[in-house]
């Protein structure tokens, strides 16, 4: 279990908020194109859905590790793995905001970098930008079930 004081998150969490405001498009090899840092990706960090934030401990990883993200696009040559679904969007339709039913896919990049194995999340709605969405601590499995501890496996909580 991560100890840290209240100081300690809040600090984390404040530069990590700058240095993701401070983020430019990322080239990645891998899908041929720039990646994107818009806000639905900050907002992810700090949320699991929806007005439902996320732990702080949960949080304070991922806000510690945000630095690794663009690193890690960057040397990206091969994908582990993508999710095709279908998922409600909000969308703004003529200056008002509805949630349409759309195609979207998740790219999933894991690597081992600076001794922290972590997962990044990039999201596709249909056939637009691809963004990213959401950077994963890898903290080991469970021995039980063998099953990555941590996250659900859902990436639009994860």
């Amino acid at each position: 279990m991560l100890n840290f004081t209240k100081q300690q998150f809040k600090e984390v969490k404040e530069s990590g908020e700058i240095f993701y405001r401070s983020l430019c498009d990322v080239y990645c090899p891998y899908l041929k194109e720039k990646v994107s840092f818009g806000l639905h990706g900050l907002e992810h960090l700090k949320f699991k859905k929806r007005k439902k934030a996320r732990l702080e401990q949960d949080q304070y990883m991922r806000f510690k590790l945000l630095h690794l993200v663009p690193e890690i696009l960057k040397l990206s040559h091969t994908l582990q793995g993508i999710l095709e679904t279908k998922k409600f969007e909000r969308i703004r339709v003529h200056s008002r905001t509805d949630t349409v039913l759309k195609p979207v896919k998740y790219y999933e990049f894991i690597a081992i970098i600076k001794r922290n194995r972590v997962r990044v999340i990039i999201k596709q709605i249909e056939n637009g930008r691809k963004f990213f969405w959401s950077i994963i601590p890898f903290w080991g499995m469970n021995r039980e079930t063998m099953s990555r501890m941590l996250h659900e496996g859902i990436p639009e909580e994860d």
